[in-house]
Parts: structure tokens; C-alpha cells; sequence
């Protein structure tokens, strides 16, 4: 069965490449007759490993064609996810699976509302991929992805494809704890080092202000019935610190490069949970105030 691929940045790239080359089928889904142009020109993904670069000529078509889906890859970021999915909705089969590899939460919700007659699987990654130029996409950190379904937890016949292309995976029957851990980790992150202008080791130098936000993300984890997701957060917020001392975070990239954030889906998600739960996470709210106020004076979306 073939994957369509939505999405073709950088992490839906490195995904379409590697099952390519394991001989899966796979098609990519390019959102207007100019990207697809682009593509067709070009003809290829080239993929950068270990620097070496390898071109890829996967097959492509828009969000136009009328080609059915049976399998889509939705790998766009959290805020354009449900306006894509709205575009391609009429191609998916009755029982279509939709992985949705997106990050911080909300998003997944949304899109699965709007496909009521599909299987939407969750996914949590920790692997690295930044777009070069064009079509150029470099794989940056060998990671792992969990997968699951919240609503049933029987494993699909396609993780053979994901083994079979090298695609390191996990099936998880806990996929919400997982994506709201990584949310935890994000919002202690992502944002001061945005704040600050820093690499994520540089963070040293405020411990204060991450340990502050890692006990309102404790209380709020625990508030939200995710309390494995709490557990030891403060030393695995540190250890991610710590092994990633001179990378720059994927939201410092996005607003170098003047790029819209996901900062709904990350802070704003947890600072919503917060109030929903009934409580007072003043940390929280103030680095999503002030997040918001220099994203703002950047020039780029504050939502």
C-alpha cells in the first residue's frame, strides 16, 4: 500500500526517503501547482546522512489530484495541520490511517475530529532533520518515534514498513503520556532559549528559571492525570540540556529564520490545561506573556 506523504519539510522528507529506499511505495503530497513545479524540476529529495547526499526520485502530485489515500503521513507543522488535512479529506478511504507526526498537543485533536471515519495514530519523535536549500534535507540526529492510538491500542500491520526502512519505532499504548512529556520538555526549553538568545547547554546560567518551570509543569502534569509524564521531569529536562549543550532548540531555529512557532500547541496548550484544572501557574503564564510580546516584536505570529 503506498504512503502519501503531507508535508515534504524536513522531518516528512527524511520519512518519504527511507521508506523509498526500502522499496515501500510512497508519494509525496505538494500543497499548490508551484511547489509541485519546484519539485518536478528538481525531480528528487536529496537526503544528507553522514555527510554524504544521496537523491531520492520519489513520485509526486498535489493536494488537488483525486487519487485515493489509504495511508497518509501528516507531517506539516501543528498549526497548518488541520487546514492541510481539510484539503485531502475528500481522497482518504473509509478506514484511511493518518499518522500524525506533529508536536506539542492540540493539533492531533483537531485533525481527528475532522476524520471520523479514519484511524489517526499519534507520534512522538526525537529525531532531527533541518531543510539545506530546495529540495536538500539533512537528517541530523538518528532519533526514535512512538506511535499510538488513543482510542485502540492494536498495533498496525504497517510498523513491518517502518522496520523494513530503519525507522527506529515503538508502539505505545500510553502515546498521550508521551506526547505530553514531550510538551513538559518543550515549554522548559524551547522558549527560554528563544528568550535568552542561547544554546540549549547555555541554559546553565538561568537554572533558577527552569527548575521554577519545571515544578509548575509537575503540578500541571500531575493535575492533568499524566502523572508518569511528571515523573522525574526536572532530571530529564537536565539530561536533555546536557546532551544537546550546543544545539540551538527547533523554536530558536524557526525564529531566526522568521518562521511561525508552535507556541499555541506548546505554552499556550499547557497554559490552557492549567486553567482548565484551576490552577495558578504564574511562571507559566509570564514566559508565555513574554514570549508572545518578542515574537510580536519580531514580526511573526504570537499564536
Amino acid at each position: 500500500m503506498t504512503w502519501h506523504v503531507l508535508g515534504a519539510g524536513s522531518l516528512g522528507s527524511v520519512w518519504a526517503a527511507r521508506l523509498h529506499r526500502a522499496g515501500v511505495p510512497v508519494k509525496l503530497i505538494l500543497r499548490d501547482p508551484q511547489r509541485l513545479a519546484s519539485y518536478r524540476q528538481v525531480g528528487a529529495i536529496t537526503l544528507v546522512e553522514h555527510d554524504h547526499a544521496t537523491r531520492y526520485a520519489i513520485p509526486a502530485d498535489s493536494v488537488d489530484s483525486d487519487t485515493p489515500i489509504q495511508r497518509l503521513l501528516l507531517a506539516c507543522k501543528a498549526y497548518d495541520a488541520a487546514n492541510a488535512i481539510k484539503h485531502v479529506a475528500h481522497r482518504l478511504q473509509p478506514g484511511a490511517e493518518v499518522i500524525l507526526l506533529q508536536n506539542g498537543l492540540g493539533s492531533q485533536d483537531e485533525v481527528a475530529a475532522l476524520l471520523p471515519q479514519c484511524r489517526c495514530v499519534f507520534a512522538s519523535s526525537t529525531e532531527g532533520a533541518f531543510r539545506e536549500v530546495g529540495w536538500r534535507v539533512v537528517f541530523a540526529g538518528q532519533g526514535h518515534t512512538w506511535l499510538g492510538d488513543p482510542a485502540d491500542e492494536t498495533p498496525p500491520g504497517w510498523l513491518a514498513d517502518l522496520q523494513q526502512s530503519g525507522i527506529a519505532h515503538t508502539w505505545s499504548t500510553d502515546i498521550v503520556s508521551r506526547l505530553w512529556r514531550k510538551l513538559a520538555l518543550n515549554c522548559a526549553i524551547n522558549p527560554l532559549t528563544v528568550l535568552h538568545g542561547c544554546r540549549n547547554g547555555e541554559l546553565e546560567t538561568h537554572r533558577g528559571e527552569v527548575d521554577g518551570l519545571c515544578a509548575e509543569l509537575i503540578e500541571l502534569l500531575t493535575a492533568c492525570g499524566q502523572p508518569s509524564a511528571a515523573a522525574d521531569l526536572r532530571e530529564d529536562v537536565w539530561r536533555v540540556i546536557q546532551a544537546t549543550a550546543t544545539n540551538y532548540s527547533s523554536m530558536y531555529q524557526d525564529v531566526a529564520a522568521k518562521r511561525r512557532t508552535e507556541i499555541s500547541y506548546l505554552l499556550g496548550y499547557a497554559c490552557n490545561a492549567g486553567s482548565k484544572a484551576g490552577l495558578t501557574l504564574p511562571r507559566l503564564q509570564a514566559i508565555h506573556h513574554r514570549l508572545q510580546a518578542h515574537l510580536g516584536s519580531c514580526g511573526l505570529p504570537q499564536h
